[in-house]
């Protein structure tokens, strides 16, 4: 069925929209002849009802032979075969509408007047069809591409959504890896911190597998995981390792995705505080300005223990999350100052 034909109010401006094309062929009738004004008027009103509703045919056309098909002549043919036709019904009905008010006195002999007129109301009904199939055939090419940007998004949010899942994936295998080895490298050196070690981080997989199924979270639950981490860490390296954290209280609440700043953290401890005797302090900041939401990692490191690499695995993975979930409305930048490593994310501000 038309989509006209389905809501009242669409096909009631539908009709206002003949309004002025059924003035114009009054106008031409009475310019052109001896009909006047209440008689030209008195066919074409009645005629132009009917035709309106003939003029959505276009339609089934369009879906019969449209466009893409690439059949030009038949869509001609088909097109012009069918203006024909509805031009003929125009006709009719505007010959019955004059046969009818020729009985009246005050339009005696109304239908021979007209008949003269008749070729220029059928050519009339011809360009009027013509002209609404040329409508149709843009609504449609307007309404297919329409749909085709729709396909195309729908692929890109599941490829996106693809990407993130197995991004997601990459981590706890990341992390479980360099735990373990921490928990080998204590394993020789003080069994009982071990074992409390390998507690700890089964609590922190526990947890962290739960959030990981998560879309977003707040930050404050982020943050805690993160904690977590380093509490596990903590065992390992006792007070060589500290952490200060600036979080300003609007952030807290400001929804992030889950596990994004584990690797992070992780890094940190891995690149910064192992490498140094003294150990260090490791800062969390984080802070909004206007509609973006600013989250800093920084770690001191020793230049001359440090390794060569320090875009390892995870803050690739991050910075791929980044580009995946929000494209180039978040970036992620790492400083490498004379003894202190920074990276910091700007992401936008969603508030939770």
């Amino acid at each position: 069925m038309h989509p006209l034909l389905v809501s009242g109010a669409a096909l009631a401006i539908y009709l206002v929209g003949w309004v002025p094309l059924a003035a114009l062929l009054v106008y031409v009738l009475e310019a052109s002849g001896n009909l006047g004004w209440e008689a030209s008027a008195a066919i074409v009103v009645p005629a132009c009802v009917f035709y309106a509703f003939v003029c959505l045919s276009p339609w089934y056309v369009v879906r019969m032979t449209p466009l893409r098909s690439g059949a030009v002549t038949r869509i001609l043919a088909t097109n012009f075969g069918a203006a024909v036709g509805g031009s003929i019904l125009l006709l009719a009905i505007a010959r019955a509408t004059a046969l009818a008010l020729s009985r009246f006195h005050t339009f005696h002999l109304v239908d021979q007047r007209f008949r003269p007129h008749a070729p220029l109301l059928f050519g009339m009904g011809v360009l009027l069809y013509l002209l609404s199939a040329g409508m149709h055939y843009a609504l449609a090419s307007v309404e297919e591409s329409k749909e085709a940007l729709d396909r195309e998004m729908q692929a890109l949010v599941a490829a996106r959504d693809a990407e993130l899942k197995a991004l997601k994936a990459q981590i706890n295998p990341h992390f479980l890896f360099n735990s373990l080895n921490s928990i080998s490298a204590l394993a020789g050196i003080d069994a009982v911190r071990a074992r409390e070690m390998c507690v700890r981080l089964s609590d922190f997989l526990r947890s962290s597998l739960r959030m990981g199924e998560r879309d977003s979270v707040p930050l404050s639950e982020e943050l805690l995981l993160a904690h977590n981490y380093l509490g596990v860490e903590q065992v390992r390296f006792g007070g060589r390792l500290r952490v200060e954290q600036q979080i300003a209280p609007e952030c807290e609440t400001c929804l992030v995705p889950p596990l994004l700043l584990q690797p992070l953290v992780e890094n940190a401890v891995k690149h910064g505080i192992a490498s140094m005797v003294e150990g260090g302090t490791i800062r969390l900041e984080a802070w909004r300005v206007e509609n973006a939401l600013h989250i800093s990692v920084e770690n001191p490191f020793d230049p001359e223990g440090a390794t060569a690499s320090r875009n390892g695995l995870g803050l690739q993975i991050v910075k791929r999350r980044l580009l995946a979930r929000y494209g180039d409305r978040a970036d992620m930048a790492a400083e490498n100052g004379e003894r202190h490593y920074r990276v910091e994310i700007v992401m936008p501000y969603e508030a939770g």
